[in-house]
C-alpha cells in the first residue's frame, strides 16, 4: 500500500507533509507535490499534515487513478526533503475544485 497526492495539490502545495516523512518519497513539480509509491512505507503521517486534504491512501477509490500519475512524476521531478514556502496565492486555491486544467508538468527547485 502507498499514499498518493491528488489534484487537490496543484497551486496550493503546502508541504507540510514533506517535514514528517521518514522516507524521503516525496517529488516536487512547479505547482504539486508527487509520492513515489515505491519508495512509500505507509506510515500514514503526511495525510493528516495536508492542509490541502489532497493525500490519500491508495485503497481510498479516489485515489486510484493517482498511484501511476505520482511515479511518473515522481521519477521526473526531483525529490525534496524540507517544507519550502507555499506559493502566495496557496490560499485561494485549497478546496478548489477542477484544478488538473492548471497542473505543470515542469519541476520544482528544491
Amino acid at each position: 500500500m502507498t499514499y498518493v497526492v491528488t489534484e487537490a495539490c496543484i497551486r496550493c502545495k503546502y508541504m507540510d507533509c514533506v517535514e514528517v516523512c521518514p522516507v524521503d518519497c516525496f517529488y516536487e513539480g512547479e505547482n504539486m507535490l508527487v509520492i513515489h509509491p515505491d519508495e512509500c512505507i505507509d506510515c500514514g503521517v503526511c495525510e493528516p499534515e495536508c492542509p490541502a486534504e489532497a493525500i490519500l491512501p491508495d485503497t481510498d477509490e479516489r485515489a486510484a487513478q493517482w498511484v501511476e500519475f505520482n511515479r511518473k512524476y515522481a521519477q521526473a521531478w526531483p525529490n525534496i526533503t524540507r517544507k519550502g514556502e507555499p506559493p502566495a496565492d496557496a490560499d485561494e486555491w485549497k478546496g478548489k475544485p477542477g484544478k488538473m486544467a492548471y497542473f505543470s508538468e515542469k519541476p520544482g527547485h528544491p
